[in-house]
């Protein structure tokens, strides 16, 4: 449970001051943060950091901008019950819904479609990575996504505003910080935290290796797929209805794109950066 003053989800709170960017809810606007220029953004494109810059909330509109229901996706219940505290007391009045998975999310949406805001765990039993908000946004593309996480870096950050996220909230933030974050992305605005989005060295080699992996064609992804389950190349010959020939061919392949040296080390690669 959280107090006025606390912070939920770490023992040591960061102090992030916010950026934030004028967009409506579903997919286009201008990104800011710091100082300097606006500069327009697609969110569907993946930003880059320069593309951040600066203009200040509307005030006025973060005021008037009250939630009639909230749904919070997360399946730890400690954290549901946190977060709906703190939506109680800084949105009165406000019907707030939870899920413990994003296929459980999916049905709440669909029998309240009018729920205003969805504050979305980043990681989820049923999900990988962003998957579950890539799965939201397809099914609801006119409920905001606020994604919520314990870590992140700005390649994570960037990847998930080119999903469609209105925004990402650390859970390390302060209450205070948080109650603003809210408020932002109720204005239609895009919240993103200014702080710790350094490129760490393992966010760096975590890109190189989605890059190659992108890299692989569409058959060989599907045979990356039995190789990170597992399988053998006769089955997944026999689960393909190929030949063992073509299966050992895409083996390689995908050996070779990789810059490894074996299926095992090639599984490790995939699993860094939760492909499946």
């Amino acid at each position: 449970m959280m107090g006025r003053g606390g912070s939920w989800g770490a023992s040591r709170p960061l102090p992030f001051t916010g950026v934030l960017a004028t967009a409506p809810r579903a997919i286009v606007g201008p990104v800011v943060e710091g100082g300097g220029s606006r500069t327009p953004l697609r969110v569907r494109s993946a930003p880059s950091p320069s593309c951040f810059s600066p203009r200040p909330a509307d005030s006025a509109a973060m005021a008037n901008a009250t939630p009639e229901r909230i749904l919070v996706v997360d399946d730890h219940p400690l954290v549901r019950d946190g977060l709906r505290s703190l939506l109680a007391v800084t949105f009165e009045h406000c019907d707030i819904l939870e899920a413990a998975g994003v296929e459980e999310a999916c049905t709440v949406l669909a029998s309240h479609g009018d729920c205003d805001l969805v504050l979305l765990d980043l990681n989820m039993p049923d999900a990988t990575r962003l998957s579950g908000l890539v799965q939201l946004r397809e099914a609801f593309p006119m409920v905001p996504v606020l994604m919520v996480s314990g870590s992140f870096d700005r390649a994570l950050v960037q990847e998930a505003l080119s999903a469609g996220a209105a925004g990402f909230l650390p859970k390390s933030m302060k209450r205070d910080g948080i109650v603003n974050a809210l408020h932002m992305v109720m204005a239609g605005e895009i919240y993103i935290p200014d702080t710790g989005l350094e490129e760490t060295p393992a966010s760096a080699e975590e890109a190189q290796i989605r890059t190659r992996i992108d890299s692989l064609t569409p058959q060989q992804k599907v045979v990356l797929h039995h190789l990170v389950h597992g399988r053998l190349n006769k089955q997944i010959a026999h689960d393909l209805d190929v030949s063992l020939t073509t299966v050992k061919a895409h083996v390689s392949a995908i050996l070779q794109k990789l810059g490894v040296f074996s299926r095992t080390q090639a599984v490790i690669l995939a699993n860094r950066v939760h492909f499946d």
